[in-house]
């Protein structure tokens, strides 16, 4: 059987315990043999991990530039059971030192979210898709 195939996303962090506080807060787990003062190992599933890496950490890996908070180089979308629980991340995000609904709600019917940052800026799009949609069960509504 083949190794399943994990994501492990990479992010720059001012303040390690801060963001170990936000993530939690929005659900994750943390790992504690891939933790130290330096990085968090930051589990949303089986096979999706987020690592926080303090700037330092980070510069270890990379000579590129931690891009400002005011910059954006990606939208991590992370996909929800129900449309209640993607408010409730979002409230969850609020409470912890993230900003909400940094751009504008997606309501689509058939497909709910809203955008979050971490507090170092980081783009997260908490959503909601009809399971028969995301199945194939049935097409997404004409636009």
């Amino acid at each position: 059987m083949p190794t399943p195939r994990m994501i492990f996303v990479n992010l720059p962090v001012r303040d390690l315990d801060r963001s170990i506080a936000f993530y939690k807060a929005l659900g994750f787990a943390n790992e504690p043999r891939f933790t130290d003062e330096t990085a968090a190992c930051m589990v949303w599933s089986d096979a999706i991990f987020v690592m926080i890496l303090t700037h330092d950490k980070w510069r270890s890996f990379t000579d590129r530039p931690i891009p400002p908070t005011t910059s954006s180089e990606a939208m991590l979308a992370l996909a929800l059971d129900s449309r209640e629980a993607v408010d409730a991340m979002v409230a969850a995000a609020a409470a912890h030192g993230g900003t909400i609904d940094v751009n504008p709600v997606q309501e689509h019917g058939f497909m709910y979210g809203r955008d979050i940052l971490d507090p170092d800026g980081h783009v997260w799009e908490p959503f909601w898709m009809d399971p028969a949609v995301a199945n194939g069960d049935a097409p997404p509504p004409a636009a």
